[in-house]
């Protein structure tokens, strides 16, 4: 996340050594989209609507991205990671007296709401040297005016073969950067009268842009340069994502859609899929999952659209923020391995569905991989059904339904992130006894918990299998068996686990005991 990854350096947090594995991590998503101000690029975990605001501004007319983080803690959620995304907008500007000159400071951070200024002084600098300055810049809260972060970088320097050159420095400054062409002369000190400590501020001479509307490929990103949707390579983990619509009734297409599925599959994760917003009827929608395409065990969608109550328009809302923080509020309370519709699990009284669907309508669109949203008792609308969108073909079919999906993806996560350990300890067979007793007492507590269905579970592991003449690159492969609560047969993964990174993949044939002695 944000505070995990500085100058291109990633730090990822690893379990200790045999730790018992938690059987109830909280949930995380993960959303992406425009905001007001806030980092670009960057992953930021807020736990409140409040967090939010503070780090990225209030909601805003030119994004559904405020209001889907505002349902999300509304419906259960609890931790979400925040991805702004931008097109084409830029920083506000600070022009700094340099003699004949001027030294030009952009904000990191672009939009029309940052505001930042700054202040020169030559305090503790030696008298005859003409080239060192000491710059301080803020980051104001544009509502309150208070201070929101500040940086204090001493002894500068406007030489550009320095160690300390300004512009090179300030690369590593979360607030500016220097703009070329670079002045040949320090900046002009601020201060306002003979006391060289009361310094004056200089604010910006040019308002920063919020940019244009989203396309896709801002959705996507690139992967060298982890942006948009890869951005998210720096956080260690999330389990639900979810792209709110770009703009004012224009979806994500079906690239951004079909590149985000990519990537969850690669990440263990689910995508929530809004309905396309002129689907009318149930028949409109299934037809609409024709067109497009989509079919896979990572996907989760929903019908129909929701209204607020009380809003004359009658506008239908997007409702994946709200499908996020239901699943988060399912996983905490009840086990990823219940359904989605479960007893206590409405959505606020403030939301109802934009159509009535009838019980025949919301069969038909469970067969096709929908979750339906009904009208319920009390004025609370709820979800029928608890399904993927793998639209139950081939070997996909047991990941038809949610709660198996999920279930798989969760313990595949959880071993994952609670086995890094094992690639950095000598490969021999009591490194896999250790394994083994930590997962085997990990399933144990999950049949416990109601999650499997059974205690027939397996677990085979060789740490060693990639072994290399570098002792540090050997990889550990996991093979387990397990049955998920509900479902009707065995569930078989492999993870290959090595100091470069985890591959967690379907197995073709179910292990079974007396293979594992």
């Amino acid at each position: 996340l944000s505070d995990t990854h500085d100058r291109g350096i990633t730090v990822t947090p690893i379990s200790a050594m045999d730790q018992p594995i938690d059987v109830t991590p909280e949930t995380t998503a993960a959303f992406i989209g425009r905001t007001l101000r806030g980092p670009l690029d960057t992953p930021v975990l807020v736990r409140n609507f409040g967090e939010f605001r503070r780090r990225f501004g209030d909601s805003w007319a030119r994004s559904s991205l405020g209001p889907a983080v505002r349902q999300f803690f509304a419906h259960g959620g609890k931790r979400l990671i925040v991805v702004r995304v931008a097109n084409d907008a830029r920083g506000a500007l600070l022009d700094v007296p340099a003699g004949d000159s001027s030294l030009r400071l952009r904000a990191v951070e672009p939009g029309s709401t940052e505001r930042i200024r700054c202040a020169i002084d030559y305090d503790g600098i030696d008298g005859r040297d003409q080239q060192l300055y000491n710059l301080t810049v803020q980051r104001l809260d544009p509502e309150s005016g208070l201070i929101a972060d500040q940086e204090i970088w001493k002894r500068l320097s406007c030489a550009g073969d320095a160690e300390s050159f300004a512009a090179d420095v300030l690369l590593s400054s979360s607030i500016v950067r220097a703009e070329p062409p670079y002045p040949p002369e320090r900046p002009d000190p601020t201060t306002t009268s003979d006391n060289r400590f009361d310094l004056a501020w200089i604010e910006c001479t040019q308002k920063g842009t919020d940019g244009k509307e989203l396309s896709d490929y801002d959705l996507v990103g690139s992967r060298a340069s982890a942006t948009g949707l890869f951005a998210l390579q720096q956080a260690e983990h999330f389990d639900v994502l979810y792209l709110p619509p770009r703009g004012k009734g224009i979806d994500p297409g079906p690239a951004a859609v079909l590149a985000a599925e990519l990537y969850c599959r690669t990440r263990g994760a689910m995508l929530i899929v809004d309905p396309p917003a002129g689907a009318a009827s149930a028949a409109d929608m299934l037809a609409a999952l024709d067109d497009c395409g989509y079919g896979s065990p990572n996907l989760v969608s929903y019908f129909p659209r929701l209204e607020v109550r009380g809003d004359a328009d009658r506008i239908p809302r997007a409702a994946g923020g709200a499908i996020a923080g239901l699943l988060c509020k399912l996983d905490r309370h009840y086990g990823c391995w219940q359904p989605l519709d479960a007893n206590g699990l409405g959505l606020q009284r403030s939301h109802r569905p934009y159509l009535d669907l009838d019980d025949a309508a919301c069969r038909e669109l469970a067969r096709a991989g929908v979750n339906a949203i009904q009208a319920g008792v009390a004025g609370r609308a709820r979800i029928f059904g608890s399904v993927t969108l793998s639209r139950g073909s081939g070997s996909q079919r047991a990941f038809a339904s949610l709660p198996v999906r999920r279930t798989v993806l969760r313990i595949g996560n959880t071993i994952d992130l609670a086995t890094r350990w094992t690639v950095f300890e000598k490969p021999d067979r009591r490194l896999t006894a250790r394994i083994r007793q930590q997962i085997l007492g990990y399933f144990q507590r999950l049949y416990e918990i109601g999650a499997l269905a059974n205690d027939e579970f397996v677990v085979q592991c060789d740490a060693g299998l990639a072994r290399h003449a570098n002792s540090l690159e050997h990889g550990v492969t996991i093979v387990l068996g397990f049955q998920i609560a509900g479902s009707e047969r065995p569930t078989s993964i492999t993870l290959h686990q090595t100091v470069h990174g985890c591959r967690v993949a379907s197995t073709a044939f179910a292990p079974v005991a007396r293979h594992c002695a």
